[in-house]
């Protein structure tokens, strides 16, 4: 019988530690980014139409009314970390200044 190296290399097709596949994770709604499940929604707008606006949301308000756009960017990414969440947060904004501008319209 041949003596065993102390350092072999495993090479070829099957070589290295044999182990099973992990199986894919089925993902949940909520964990699917920009996905936003019914009951969250409507859970969110209720709560957005009895608190309102945070102090921070209204001043970006006031900034997009009197089309500070630039500065309401920056304002938002100050308070919100990021350039990604400050333009989202901007535009959410923006359309609640175009749906408060169109009840005025209405009225």
């Amino acid at each position: 019988m041949a003596k065993k190296r102390a350092f072999e290399l495993v090479v070829g097709l099957k070589k290295g530690h044999k182990v099973t596949p992990v199986k894919a994770k089925v993902t949940k709604k909520a964990q699917v980014p920009s996905k936003i499940a019914k009951q969250n929604k409507f859970v969110k707008d209720i709560v957005r139409e009895i608190s309102g606006h945070t102090p921070y949301e209204k001043r970006c308000l006031e900034l997009l009314r009197i089309s500070k756009d630039k500065r309401a960017l920056k304002f938002l990414k100050r308070r919100l970390g990021t350039h990604a969440r400050a333009k989202k947060k901007r535009d959410e904004l923006s359309n609640v200044l175009i749906q408060q501008r169109k009840a005025a319209a209405h009225k």
